[in-house]
């Protein structure tokens, strides 16, 4: 059992509601100099949950589950600001209004640019839901440390859902991470730069077919657990060598350039401290028994 500061943790309730589909309002441009017209971010998405393939729909910058903010009028402002940066991956959410009031939902995490929170409900839940509807976010997590491994950072992580990972201590002052992919930096796109990762996130760039084939990126689903080498999201996103980051997936694959599907931290190190081991059932969706992999806890067959 990895021993941490969670008795030292604040907890806070933090209020949302679904954010409508958004839209620039014309023809955007793909990394082909080809126009497209699509679904993109925000939204109650019905058909796209945790544990789905990133890749394959007809969209673009997709989110799934339910799309959050604490005001869609000022999403770089308070309170959306304090909404991003202190829901952690793992979190509970519950419905208090509504007709599907007391459902519960989870955390996934922060897409950056649309500055939602990305939350999961099952399907016959969102199917009952409104854009006026209230969330609440048991936010828990911001601040979570490894006592005994301070090379490594966290961030945006529910430590409930930190004792889920098996991850696994070495004995040499490394820790075993399953992850589904590996993915180099050069791959690393949009998002690149920024101050810190407490909210957020960042693209894996699919341009390349060759290197998407290669990676097996392609094959990445909502909720996966990824490992991004040679970057340290300790101060921001940057290229650092032999620096490891952990990340879930957010966002589907995207059609711009420098864009893919996109990554919220939720481990760090500067050095390579974080030894990345694949799993291809490193998803959140199985792990917690949410989005497809609810189907799977049952024991039922798709």
């Amino acid at each position: 059992m990895l021993k941490t500061n969670e008795s030292s943790l604040v907890e806070f309730l933090l209020q949302c509601q679904p954010g409508p589909p958004r839209t620039r309002g014309n023809w955007e441009v793909d990394h082909q100099g080809k126009p497209f017209l699509l679904p993109s971010i925000g939204g109650i998405t019905l058909n796209v949950q945790v544990g789905d393939p990133a890749f394959g729909w007809a969209g673009d910058h997709v989110e799934p589950g339910v799309s959050c903010t604490a005001d869609t009028h000022k999403p770089f402002e308070h309170p959306n600001v304090g909404l991003q940066l202190y829901s952690c991956v793992g979190n509970s959410a519950t419905l208090t209004s509504g007709e599907a009031k007391g459902e519960k939902g989870t955390v996934i995490g922060h897409h950056g640019g649309s500055e939602h929170l990305i939350v999961e409900f099952a399907r016959d839940v969102k199917e009952k839901m409104t854009y006026s509807d209230t969330i609440m976010i048991r936010a828990k997590g911001q601040g979570l440390k490894l006592s005994d491994y301070t090379g490594i950072t966290l961030f945006n992580l529910d430590p409930d859902l930190l004792r889920k990972l098996e991850i696994r201590e070495t004995g040499d002052g490394v820790l075993e991470v399953p992850v589904t992919t590996v993915v180099p930096a050069v791959c690393m796109g949009s998002g690149i730069g920024s101050a810190h990762v407490a909210k957020g996130d960042y693209d894996i760039m699919t341009s390349d077919p060759e290197t998407v084939r290669e990676y097996g990126i392609d094959r990445i689903r909502f909720g996966d657990f990824v490992a991004l080498m040679d970057h340290d999201n300790r101060y921001g996103r940057a290229y650092r060598k032999g620096a490891v980051s952990i990340g879930i997936v957010v966002h589907s694959d995207c059609l711009e350039a420098g864009h893919g599907p996109g990554v919220t931290t939720i481990m760090t190190s500067a050095e390579p401290l974080i030894r990345p081991v694949i799993d291809p059932k490193a998803n959140i969706a199985d792990l917690l028994g949410i989005g497809s992999g609810a189907k799977k806890k049952k024991g039922i067959k798709s």
